[in-house]
C-alpha cells in the first residue's frame, strides 16, 4: 500500500516541507508539501532530487572498529571506557565533541547535555560554527540574546529587499523565488544585491554593488552616517529601546563618504543610489548570509547591518528587519540547545552564574562546563598539540570543510582516539577513525529541524533502518549510560527528548528569555507525531501565531534595551606580490557541502560534474589559461587544481571556487586546504571568502573525458574529477606524465573484462586517442584523449551509456564523438530539474521563444524550483541579441 508521509528537507535553513512517498514496490518519490509554510509546495533542484539519494551505495551498515566489524556493545563499551579513561586521567577538557547542522534537534540536546552538564566541560562545537556564528555574536551584542526578530513574509512585505553576502538564487533558492514573485506583483519593489561577484542573485536586482571583499563595514557604517545626517533616525524608538547610539554615531562619523568610496571600490553614483533607496524606504529587510558570517570582521559586519535598522526603527515590523540566513537545516536548532562551545541550552549563557545553576538544577547533573569550550579551529588546533584525548565527530566532513583542511586531517590523525558517526563509509574524515558508528539518514530518522525564521518542524521516517545503523541520539544515550549517567539518559524516543528541551526553555522563564516552547511540555508520542510547523516562541498556554521581535522593544538585554555597537573599518586587503589574487569560497545550485549525499545523484552533477574555479577573462589572459583549461590555486597552507571558469561575472584580481569537492571525487580539489585558518577575534568563524593566492596554468600532456558503466577505479593522474552520470559514471582528466598504452590503462581503470577489445584509435602525431570498449550491443567504456581540453560533446557521450550500439555506424559515431542528426546533443546542462541542456533552450528561442517564461511553456525549463532562470535568461538575450547584429 502507498504511504505519503510529511516531512523537512535535510538541506539549507530555508527548511522547506516535502511529501515523501513510497510506493507499494518500495520506490520513493518526493515532492513539495503545499501546506508548509515555509515553501508553499515549492522545492529547489537539491529538493526535488532527494529521492536519487537515500539509496544504500556507500552506506554504513555495521558499526566497526579499525576498520573491521564490531558489534554495537563492543563499539559502545569501547566508546565509554576511551572517554572515561581520557577524563580521568587528564581532565574533562581533554576530550571534545564536533557535531554538526545535518542532526536534529534530538541529537543535539543530547550531545550537548552529556558534555556540558554530565563531562563537565564545553568542548563541544558545529560545523555551524563555520557559517552563521558571527550572526550568532552579533545578535547577542546587540540583542542580548540570539534572536532573528523577522519571519519569510516580510520578504513579501517589503519595499526594498537587501541581499548582502548571499547568492539567494543557488544557496536558498526558495527564498530567491519568492522574492522574484513579489517583485514580479509589485514592480515598484527593489533589490539590491551586495556582492563581490556577479552571482545569478544579481539577475533580479535593480542595484549590483560589486564591493571589494570584506569592506562590508566600510559600506554600513557609512550608510549609518548617512541616516543620521539625513534625519532618517526614528528618535522615539532610540531613545527609548536602544542605548550607545552617540558611541556609535561617532565611530561612524570619522568614515568619510569618500573613504567609504576608497573602501568599497563602488562608484559614487551607486552608492548614493544605494543610500538614498535605503533612507528613503520604510519596508526594508536586509538579508545575510555567508558572505557577511565567514570573516575576520563577520560579527562588526552583523552589528553594522543592525545598527542601520535599529537606528531607522525599522526591526519587528511587517516587511522590515535584518534577517540571517543560516545555511544548513538545522543550525538554528543546534543555537536553541546550545550545540555551540560558547553557548548553554535553551538560549542561555554559560558566562552568566544564574543561567549555569538554573541548568543544572533542571538537569540535576553532578556537574556543569564554567567556562566555553574549544571552538571548532582551536579545538583543532588542541588536537594538533595533544591536548585533545578523544574526539567524537557526529555527522560532518571536517577534513574537507574546516580551513587549513590539512592540518585538520593531520590532527585527526594525530588524536588518540577518534569516533565517526556518518551514514557514508568512505569519506575524508571516516578513514581516519578508530570507531565508526553507522547513523541513520534522511528518511530514516524521526525528530526535530529549526528553520531560519525560529519554524519548528518535524522530520519523519518513512524508511525502515537499514542494517544496524542507530538514531545519533541513541548512540550518544547509550554511551551516557554506560559512562555511569544511566538515569539522565533514559530516553526511549525522540518525543521523550523534545519535552524536555520544551521543558527547560520554560525553567523559571517568565518571558525573560526569547526561546519559550513550553506549550510543548508533556508531548506524547502520538501529538510528537502529529507536530504541525510553528514558530518559536510558544510559551505554556499561548496558541500557535507568527512572531516578530522587537517592534516595541523588548530586548533582552538587563535594562530591556538593545545596544547600538561602534564599530570601524577594517583592512581588508590581504594580497601580496606572492598571493595577488583574493579567493572567495562558496557554494553552487546543485551540490550540498561535501557531496557525500548530493554527490550520488546523477541529474545534480549534471549542471556542474567538476571542481573549478572563476577567472576573470583578462585574469585569464594575464597567466595563460585558455577556456576549459587547469588552474592551479596556492596559498602558503596548500593547492588545489580545478577547472578554469572563465567568465567577466567574477571581478579582476579575485577567484572564486567551490567548497564541494573532496577526496572521493577530485584528485587535489579541497580548496579549504588553501584557505588560513584566521578567525572573528568574537565569534571564531572562520574567514572563507578573502584568502591572498597565486594562480597559474596547470600544464598537462593530455586532457581526457570518459564514461564508464561501472565507478572507475584509482585513475592515476595528475588531474581527475569524478562525477555520477545517467547510467553510469563521467570522468573529466588531465595527465602530466606520459601513459604506455592507453588501452591498459582503460581496462584497469574502467574494470574491462578479459577478452573485450577496444573500437578505436591512436594518433602519435595529434597525440589524440578514442577508445570504446563494448559487451555486445551495450557500452561498457569510452575515452577521449587529445592535446587540448577535449571538445566531445558531455551530455551526448553519457547518454550512450543507456544507449543499444548493436549498429555498427553508431558505435564509429561514439569513437567519433559526435552525435548523429536523429540525436542532437542537448549541450550542457542549464535546467537539472528536467535535463534541459543550453541547445535545446537556444533552438526554443529560434523557434519564436523570446522570454524566459516562453522558454519553460516549451521546454518546462524554469518551471520548478527557478533557479536556473538568470542562466535561461542569459542564454535568450544573447541569442537575440546575436540575432540583431
Amino acid at each position: 500500500m502507498e504511504k505519503a508521509v510529511k516531512t523537512t528537507c535535510p538541506y539549507c535553513g530555508v527548511g522547506c516541507g516535502v511529501i515523501a512517498t513510497v510506493a507499494q514496490d518500495g520506490t520513493v518519490s518526493v515532492t513539495g508539501d503545499p501546506d508548509h509554510p515555509s515553501n508553499y509546495g515549492r522545492l529547489c533542484s537539491k529538493g526535488s532530487a532527494l529521492a536519487e539519494t537515500i539509496d544504500l551505495d556507500g552506506r554504513i551498515l555495521h558499526p566497526e572498529i579499525g576498520g573491521r566489524p564490531a558489534s554495537w556493545d563492543e563499539a559502545l563499551d569501547l566508546v565509554a571506557e576511551k572517554f572515561t579513561t581520557a577524563i580521568a586521567e587528564h581532565g574533562p577538557d581533554s576530550v571534545a565533541f564536533y557535531v554538526s547542522g545535518q542532526l536534529l534537534t534530538e541529537d543535539y540536546y543530547v550531545a550537548n547535555k552529556l558534555m556540558k552538564g554530565f563531562v563537565g566541560s564545553a568542548n563541544i562545537d558545529t560545523n555551524s560554527r563555520l557559517c552563521m556564528s558571527s550572526s550568532v555574536a552579533g545578535h547577542r551584542r546587540a540583542f542580548g540574546a540570539d534572536t532573528v526578530s523577522g519571519t519569510y513574509e516580510d520578504l513579501d512585505l517589503a519595499d526594498l529587499v537587501v541581499l548582502t553576502g548571499s547568492n539567494l538564487a543557488w544557496c536558498h533558492p526558495v527564498l530567491y523565488q519568492r522574492i522574484a514573485a513579489a517583485k514580479a506583483k509589485r514592480p515598484g519593489m527593489k533589490v539590491v544585491v551586495i556582492d563581490p561577484r556577479r552571482t545569478m542573485t544579481a539577475d533580479i536586482a535593480d542595484l549590483h554593488l560589486a564591493i571589494r571583499p570584506d569592506t562590508d563595514v566600510a559600506l554600513f557604517v557609512g550608510l549609518f552616517s548617512h541616516l543620521v545626517s539625513n534625519g532618517a533616525v526614528d528618535q522615539n524608538y532610540v531613545a527609548a529601546h536602544t542605548s550607545g547610539f552617540a558611541d556609535a554615531f561617532a565611530a561612524a562619523g570619522g568614515v568619510s563618504f569618500g573613504e567609504v568610496l576608497e573602501r568599497t571600490g563602488l562608484p559614487a553614483m551607486q552608492l548614493r543610489e544605494f543610500y538614498r533607496l535605503f533612507t528613503a524606504t520604510e519596508k526594508v529587510v536586509t538579508c545575510y548570509s555567508q558572505g557577511v558570517n565567514q570573516s575576520s570582521s563577520g560579527t562588526d559586519k552583523v552589528n553594522a547591518i543592525l545598527n542601520c535598522h535599529l537606528a531607522t526603527g525599522r526591526i519587528g515590523k511587517p516587511g522590515m528587519g535584518p534577517f540571517s540566513l543560516t545555511g544548513q537545516p538545522n543550525a538554528m536548532g543546534g543555537r536553541e540547545v546550545g550545540g555551540l562551545a560558547n553557548m548553554l541550552a535553551a538560549h542561555m549563557a554559560i558566562e552568566s552564574a544564574d543561567d549555569r545553576d538554573r541548568v543544572q538544577r533542571f538537569w540535576a547533573s553532578p556537574s556543569i562546563a564554567d567556562k566555553p569550550g574549544l571552538k571548532a579551529v582551536d579545538l583543532f588546533q588542541a588536537m594538533a598539540e595533544g591536548r585533545i584525548k578523544a574526539l567524537w565527530i557526529m555527522a560532518t566532513n571536517p577534513v574537507v570543510s574546516m580551513p587549513d583542511a590539512e592540518a585538520v586531517e593531520a590532527a585527526i590523525q594525530a588524536c588518540p582516539f577518534v569516533v565517526v558517526s556518518d551514514i557514508i563509509k568512505q569519506t575524508d574524515t571516516a578513514r581516519h577513525a578508530d570507531v565508526v558508528l553507522p547513523s541513520l539518514g534522511w528518511g530514516e530518522k524521526s525528530g526535530t529541524v529549526t528553520n531560519s525564521e525560529r519554524r519548528i518542524s518535524r522530520q519523519r521516517a518513512f524508511l525502515d533502518a537499514p542494517g544496524e545503523a542507530m538514531a545519533d541520539w541513541r548512540q550518544l544515550a547509550e554511551v551516557a549510560r554506560r559512562m555511569g549517567f544511566v538515569e539522565a539518559f533514559a530516553y526511549d524516543a525522540p518525543a521523550e527528548i523534545f519535552s524536555e528541551h520544551a521543558a527547560l526553555s520554560a525553567f523559571e522563564n517568565a518571558g525573560s528569555r526569547d526561546f519559550d516552547i513550553g506549550a510543548h511540555v508533556g508531548l506524547d508520542a502520538d501529538a510528537y507525531d502529529a507536530l504541525e510547523p510553528f514558530q518559536w516562541p510558544r510559551p505554556m498556554g499561548q496558541a500557535r501565531t507568527e512572531t516578530r521581535f522587537f517592534a516595541d522593544g523588548g530586548f533582552y538585554h538587563a535594562d530591556g534595551k538593545a545596544r547600538f555597537i561602534a564599530v570601524e573599518p577594517a583592512d581588508a586587503d590581504r594580497t601580496n606580490a606572492d598571493y595577488p589574487f583574493t579567493l572567495n569560497t562558496g557554494r553552487i545550485r546543485d551540490q550540498w557541502h561535501t557531496m557525500t549525499r548530493t554527490g550520488k545523484s546523477a541529474r545534480l552533477s549534471s549542471h556542474i560534474a567538476e571542481p573549478f574555479a572563476e577567472l576573470h577573462p583578462r585574469d585569464a589572459m594575464e597567466i595563460g589559461i585558455g577556456n576549459a583549461g587547469l588552474v592551479e590555486i596556492e596559498s602558503p597552507r596548500g593547492r588545489v587544481v580545478v577547472r578554469a571558469l572563465i567568465t567577466e561575472r567574477q571581478a579582476r584580481g579575485s577567484i572564486f571556487a567551490p567548497m564541494h569537492w573532496n577526496d572521493q571525487f577530485a584528485a587535489k580539489a579541497r580548496i579549504d586546504a588553501v584557505v588560513p585558518a584566521i578567525v572573528d577575534r568574537l565569534s571564531g568563524q572562520p574567514a572563507s571568502k578573502n584568502v591572498a593566492v597565486a594562480a597559474r596554468r596547470f600544464t598537462v600532456r593530455h586532457y581526457g573525458f570518459a564514461v564508464s558503466q561501472v565507478k572507475p577505479v584509482d585513475p592515476d593522474a595528475a588531474y581527475w574529477a569524478l562525477a555520477k552520470a545517467e547510467g553510469g559514471w563521467r570522468l573529466e582528466l588531465g595527465f602530466t606524465d606520459p601513459v604506455a598504452e592507453w588501452a591498459d590503462w582503460c581496462r584497469r581503470v574502467f574494470v574491462i573484462p578479459d577478452g573485450v577489445e577496444p573500437l578505436g584509435y591512436t594518433d602519435a602525431q595529434t597525440g589524440d586517442a578514442r577508445l570504446a570498449f563494448f559487451d555486445g550491443p551495450r557500452l561498457l567504456a569510452a575515452c577521449f584523449l587529445a592535446r587540448e581540453p577535449v571538445a566531445v560533446a558531455r551530455n551526448w557521450a553519457i547518454a550512450q551509456l543507456s544507449a543499444d550500439h548493436a549498429n555498427l555506424r553508431k558505435r564509429f559515431a561514439l569513437v567519433a564523438g559526435r552525435p548523429g542528426a536523429d540525436k542532437p546533443d542537448p549541450g550542457a546542462t542549464v535546467c537539472a530539474c528536467f535535463g534541459v541542456g543550453v541547445n535545446q533552450i537556444v533552438a526554443a528561442v529560434r523557434g519564436g521563444c523570446q522570454s524566459v517564461e516562453a522558454v519553460g511553456k516549451v521546454l518546462n525549463a524554469g518551471t520548478n524550483c527557478g533557479s536556473c532562470r538568470a542562466e535561461i535568461r542569459g542564454v535568450v538575450d544573447g541569442c537575440l541579441a546575436a540575432a540583431a547584429e
